[in-house]
């Protein structure tokens, strides 16, 4: 008999959560709302960032490396703010991401120290137009999640095997779980708002997301 995959959030059997994702501001723009809805039942949220956003300024004044300073420590505000316990920057180049052996080797480390139950990344469906570093990580990731950090002969310098039991893949083009956030929106958006580099306009971003960033959609794949 197949196994019942989650139910959302809320469901029970989800005790552990890791979100892995390519730059500072990824998460609360796609599933801040989950996370918090996840942290405040008790789950342990980790966060993985393949890059600390060194190149997402038009502040000719502002370096990349001043930029990826400034970028995780709003991501750790953020972080803070959603409920998440743990934060890591793998320091990878922005807008350079590329699907690599080392990489892979790399996403099956985190897996393995956090013991995820659910997996949040993006949808790295081909044609599907997104940031390519999006593409890049969510193919990776998946790629570490199954079959790499399920099986022992591979990556073995990585750690004990894990078996991850489902993936929730955002930012793609069909969805088969949705999760209304409304409940916590303001959390989320204050989240957001903790990335200030990346904020014009805090008031039209609360006005904009109020009405427009109640449901969090996902493409629900079993990895078992």
């Amino acid at each position: 008999m197949p196994r019942k995959l989650f139910s959302g959030p809320d469901d029970r059997r989800i005790k552990r959560a890791l979100c892995i994702v390519a730059h500072p501001d990824d998460i609360e723009f796609f599933c801040a709302g989950t996370v918090v809805m996840l942290a405040d039942r008790g789950v342990h949220v980790a966060f993985v960032l393949a890059t600390s956003g060194d190149k997402g300024s038009h502040d000719p004044g502002v370096d990349s490396a001043q930029l990826a300073q400034m970028r995780e420590r709003e991501q750790e505000a953020a972080a803070r703010a959603l409920g998440a316990e743990r934060v890591e920057f793998l320091r990878r180049r922005d807008a350079e991401l590329t699907d690599t052996l080392e990489f892979r080797g790399e996403l099956v480390g985190c897996i393995r120290r956090q013991m995820p139950d659910v997996l949040l990344t993006f949808d790295p469906l081909p044609g599907y137009r997104q940031h390519p570093d999006h593409r890049v990580v969510g193919r990776v990731a998946l790629d570490a999640a199954w079959p790499c950090a399920r099986d022992r002969l591979t990556y073995p310098e990585q750690g004990p095997p894990h078996e991850t039991a489902e993936a929730w893949c955002f930012a793609g083009p069909a969805s088969n779980l949705e999760v209304d956030v409304s409940a916590v929106l303001d959390r989320k958006i204050e989240a957001r708002l903790a990335h200030e580099s990346q904020t014009r306009s805090p008031a039209a971003l609360r006005r904009r997301w109020r009405s427009a960033a109640r449901i969090e959609r996902f493409h629900q794949v079993d990895l078992r």
